[in-house]
């Protein structure tokens, strides 16, 4: 009896809830406007051109020999909607804005205007730049981080013991190089291995694609138009380079090189991402100066 009466409270109490009304959720204000909220955005700096008179340094597999391109060098402004901003990459040295085109081996490079300048044409100064990052320690990513000194560092932790050795003894690179490598003494650090989520969020994820250099990474974006984005750093150079798996002769590893394309190309496929490479004029042009 005990279960037949519970049964029968159980059938009152659903008949009882059919028939009452529905709760609805208050309605808009006559005229009111519904807004979405604000979104990723990223601007597109030029950082430089490099001119190559001969390739062939850009592919272990001999196929670029004898053959002359010319890289576009991009950086990039990534503006979360909460004012916090992370500058990816910074380009070729700002002295060359002044300097002009300056020609070593078979590099010669130019840089029309410093990343302070495209920040002031956006109202903007080094001031408003939380955090900068580099794919990795190369002259023509690393350039202008003096022009960010008060922005803290978001470092990869084999990357920054390139930089900055543990042991205190001093960069094993060219001296121009390690002249480079002075200017991030200064900046705060955060170090990290893995992926970095940069605002918490997943909106902006550096993972690691060693190989070119030791700590080399890519940047991962989730825009609102686009979708998924993946900022190669140098894991390719050219668009060619994509599906050949070309390796350039001065990388690293070659073999850590290539396990990171593949696991690259399976991200790109895994989240149906846009793919930028960062140094192809192809990729950068249709862009507009502008990743929405």
């Amino acid at each position: 009896m005990r279960l037949a009466l519970l049964l029968s409270s159980a059938a009152s109490a659903a008949v009882l809830a059919a028939c009452t009304p529905a709760a609805t959720a208050p309605a808009e204000p006559e005229g009111a406007e519904i807004t979405e909220a604000p979104a990723l955005t990223v601007n597109v700096f030029d950082c430089g051109t490099i001119a190559i008179s001969d390739l062939d340094a850009f592919s272990s597999a001999g196929d670029y020999a004898g053959q002359a391109g010319e890289f576009t060098n991009t950086c990039y402004l990534v503006n979360h909607p909460d004012g916090r901003r992370l500058l990816w990459d910074t380009g070729l040295p700002g002295i060359l804005a002044v300097a002009g085109p300056t020609t070593q081996a078979i590099f010669t490079v130019s840089l029309d205007a410093t990343i302070t300048d495209q920040l002031a044409e956006l109202g903007l100064t080094p001031a408003d730049i939380t955090y900068v990052s580099v794919s990795h320690s190369h002259f023509d990513h690393i350039g202008q981080i003096d022009q960010v000194q008060g922005a803290t560092w978001l470092a990869h932790q084999s990357e920054l013991d390139v930089i900055i050795p543990p042991d205190g003894s001093a960069p094993q690179v060219d001296p121009s190089q390690a002249a480079l490598f002075q200017a991030f003494g200064g900046l705060q650090r955060e170090g990290f291995t893995g992926e970095k989520d940069v605002f918490g969020d997943g909106t902006a994820v550096i993972f690691e694609t060693p190989g070119h250099t030791p700590g080399h990474t890519s940047l991962q974006l989730n825009m609102p138009e686009t979708g998924y984005v993946l900022l190669t750093g140098d894991l390719y150079h050219r668009a060619e380079s994509r599906p050949l798996s070309r390796v350039p002769r001065f990388n690293f590893n070659e073999e850590q090189t290539l396990a990171s394309m593949a696991a690259f190309e399976e991200r790109a496929q895994r989240l149906g991402a846009k793919v930028i490479i960062q140094h192809e004029k192809a990729d950068i042009a249709p862009l507009g100066g502008v990743i929405r």
